[in-house]
């Protein structure tokens, strides 16, 4: 992999508004790493994987958060020789605005406060965007897959922990704290086998997290009570449609059917025909988002009319400096 502005190029404009070009992706996870080779128009084209780093870190997690960080540099090699126009990273944790850690949970230990974009940059040379790794898968599906076409969707991650992210005209919801759409921390009924990431055990992810599941062996359980929460938060949200991805829904229609009873069985009237879907895009949802957030952000960062240029509804990171509109 290389980076196109040191070889023959038509500038990043040509790259944001045709789908010739290449975008790189990593999606950071608590046991593994995925990086991917991305076109303009979100088809993968190259994937590499490698293990997590584990341990070595300080007590600030400065040292841990730079194993992972050049472990996932070193994994970029491993897509080919492609030049790229831009790096796109779904991590785990709040992202703030300069794509640093502000917060993250025990998933990633020693993760908070690792400088994500400012260390990768540096590692690669390519600019980069960061953002929250469910908001990257929600991203992804949202414009190639399951969500394309709704206007309001939730998105949610069932995997090591529960995630969710809200968009809408394919835009990414942030909130006032970079949290919209999270529903991990949700309460439920009951205590749950395994404690939730912030240590509770009568949170949602702590009952419809993959761990908690594995503990129990019974997803039909954990799905009901998923569906039961989410009658609750679409009385709230009123989404057009719900899509869940993450590695628990890759048990099928088992699960996600068991999801959608209970929500209907809960839900009030109007809501019940909301269709609750599975991702269409799989473990390579965050990839697609990652890179299709890089393509957005390269478009801003280049001298091009940017308000008239960017498609309708499309989300600028919040790290992204739009040049200023001349005046009339």
């Amino acid at each position: 992999m290389t980076d196109s502005q040191t070889g023959p190029q038509t500038g990043p404009e040509t790259g944001a508004v045709h789908g010739t070009s290449r975008y790189a992706a990593l999606d950071i996870g608590g046991t593994k790493i995925a990086a991917a080779l991305v076109n303009g128009n979100g088809t993968v084209l190259h994937r590499a994987r490698t293990a997590t780093p584990r341990g070595g870190g300080t007590a600030d997690g400065a040292a841990g958060g730079a194993a992972v960080l050049a472990a996932a540099a070193r994994l970029l090699d491993d897509l080919g020789d492609d030049a790229v126009e831009a790096l796109g990273v779904g991590a785990p944790g709040v992202i703030g605005p300069a794509g640093q850690v502000v917060s993250a949970t025990d998933v990633l230990p020693g993760w908070a406060g690792t400088p994500v974009r400012e260390t990768l940059a540096d590692l690669t040379g390519l600019p980069v965007t960061v953002v929250n790794d469910v908001r990257a898968m929600a991203y992804g599906e949202a414009h190639a897959g399951a969500g394309a076409g709704f206007h309001r969707v939730l998105h949610i991650s069932i995997g090591t922990g529960v995630g969710g992210a809200l968009t809408t005209a394919g835009r990414l919801e942030n909130g006032a704290h970079g949290t919209a759409g999270e529903l991990a921390h949700l309460l439920v009924p009951e205590r749950g086998p395994v404690p939730c990431g912030c240590g509770r055990r009568d949170h949602l992810e702590a009952v419809a997290s993959g761990p908690a599941i594995a503990a129990t062996g019974d997803p039909g359980h954990a799905a009901a009570l998923l569906g039961r929460a989410l009658a609750g938060l679409l009385a709230v949200l009123d989404p057009d449609a719900v899509v869940i991805g993450g590695g628990v829904a890759q048990i099928g229609a088992p699960f996600l059917d068991a999801v959608t009873a209970a929500f209907r069985d809960e839900a009030l009237p109007p809501l019940r025909a909301t269709p609750i879907l599975p991702a269409a895009l799989g473990t390579d949802a965050p990839l697609v988002g990652a890179a299709l957030l890089a393509k957005t952000a390269l478009l801003a960062r280049t001298d091009l009319p940017v308000w008239t240029t960017l498609p309708a509804g499309t989300t600028l990171p919040a790290e992204t400096t739009l040049p200023a509109k001349p005046r009339e």
